[in-house]
Order: C-alpha cells, then structure tokens, then sequence
C-alpha cells in the first residue's frame, strides 16, 4: 500500500479476529517504526510488546483493576480541561460514536460494558507499549507520537489493525510491575494490533476531520 493510501485510509480498530500475528510480521513494523525522527537522533523509545498468554494474564489483571474501580496512577494524568472547540469535538466524536454502535448515552451498562472492553485490548492478540524515560520532557513525546504514528501506519500496510488507548495506561504502575520495567520509565500508550475483524459495528465508526481550511494558513 502507498504512503498517501496508508495515511488516508487507515482508521482505529476496535475488534479483531483472534488471529495472531506472526513474529516476523511484528518484527518488520518495529523495524520500520524504529527509522522514525527524533529531536537530535535522541531516540528516546522503549518498547515492550506482548501477545499469548503472556497478554491474557495482563488483560485479566488489568479488568479486574477496572470493574473494581481501582486507583489509579497514569505517568501522563489526562487534561483536566480542554477549549471550547475541542470540547465540542470530543463530545460530538463519543456521541457519534455511540449512535454508530447502538448504544445510547442513558445505556449505562451498555457504556460500562465499552469501557471495560478497553482492558481486554478489544480481543486483539497482541499489544504493544510504549515508554520513555521519566526524565525527558516534551521535545520527546514529540519523538514518541512520531514512533507511534509509524508503528501504526506500517502495521496498517501490512493489513494489522491497530488503536492507541490511554485509559489502560491509567493503571502504569500494575503494568510496569507485570512487565518487570523500571518505576523510573513513563508509559505514554498501549496499542493492541491485529487483523480487525471485518464485520464487527465497532469497526464501523469513522471519526469526523477538520478540514485543512480550518486550520493551515497559507503565506506567500
């Protein structure tokens, strides 16, 4: 698939058949992910990337830490507030989201139910996580979105599936200590990858764009 193909078509997958991915096929994304920019080739990502059994035991773990409601201890907290515009898209975009899946916002088991389905990484077998050093600042979140972007387009060239999820990260430190990584390590995502199943509804949702009108100003 083109570069130009890739980038406009590739959209977050919420199902995916129980397939695994080969390790060759994992191995390839990494690599090409591995060629992404950073600021003065600082390179600042880690990597932990788990499937088998291995992700099942985390995903029971991780489920039941969230129907308890447990505490929680993200390395990156969530934005406490956004500006009104953005705001607005996000309430559009879980709206529309919903509607697409037949769950109404009043449908408080049928939202649980969505949440929870988050900590089994939607039935993808394999997810990938992503971590940096505590002591780094912005310059290499930066560094990271860029990997990540290319971890997710090279998979989606290949025809693996993929979705960027904070809310798992909301349990960083039972995930480090699952993972044998160091306290002093931030994790910025998990992202679970596979072959999206092609008939599922949560497949179905495609989230709204800004056109490019809205926000480039031209000069010259």
């Amino acid at each position: 698939m083109e570069a130009f193909e890739c980038i406009k078509s590739r959209q977050s997958y919420r199902a995916f058949k129980p397939d695994p991915v080969p390790g060759e096929t994992l191995q390839k994304i990494v690599e090409a992910a591995s060629n992404s920019p950073s600021y003065t080739n600082t390179q600042p990502w880690e990597m932990a990337v788990v499937t088998g059994k291995k992700k099942d035991t985390l995903s029971q773990k991780l489920l039941e830490l969230a129907k308890a409601n447990a505490p929680t201890s993200p390395d990156i907290p969530a934005p406490a507030s956004w500006p009104e515009q953005m705001l607005r898209r996000r309430e559009e975009h879980g709206a529309r989201r919903l509607n697409t899946i037949g769950v109404k916002r009043e449908d408080k088991e049928g939202r649980e139910a969505l949440r929870l389905m988050n900590y089994e990484f939607y039935g993808a077998p394999c997810v990938a996580f992503l971590f940096m050093d505590s002591s780094l600042g912005e310059w290499s979140i930066f560094d990271m979105g860029l990997f990540a972007q290319n971890l997710i387009l090279t998979a989606y060239s290949l025809g693996v599936g993929s979705c960027i999820q904070a809310s798992v990260t909301e349990y960083a430190k039972e995930i480090k200590e699952f993972l044998d990584v160091a306290e002093d390590k931030k994790l910025l995502v998990s992202i679970p990858m596979g072959y999206p199943a092609p008939d599922a509804v949560l497949n179905t949702y495609r989230s709204l764009k800004k056109a490019p009108q809205e926000f480039v100003q031209w000069h010259g």
